[in-house]
């Protein structure tokens, strides 16, 4: 977890190198705790500077079925969010 909402973008790719070297499965944007969770463009970044091979969780903050889908777009393949059943409702009132 790098709690990705109180650190820079240096020190964001700082941490996606050294998580990268030491071999990890996931990296997680943040605990949900911090008063900034996950956000497009960290998860961009994060992206950007792992390889493939690691996956991204993107948490904290994560209220709507929109954010959620922008969130995978981005590039996190899974999501913690205390708000899934709403995500889930939402998700089914869509069209299609």
């Amino acid at each position: 977890i790098i709690e990705s909402g109180v650190l820079t973008e240096d020190q964001i790719i700082k941490c996606c190198d050294i998580y990268g070297t030491a071999g990890v499965d996931f990296v997680k944007t943040s605990t949900g705790f911090a008063e900034k969770g996950a956000s497009i463009h960290d998860v961009q970044l994060i992206r950007a500077h792992l390889a493939d091979a690691i996956k991204i969780k993107a948490s904290g903050g994560i209220r709507s079925y929109s954010f959620a889908h922008e969130l995978l777009n981005a590039g996190a393949n899974r999501l913690g969010c205390s708000a899934s059943v709403e995500i889930v409702k939402e998700s089914l009132q869509l069209p299609g």
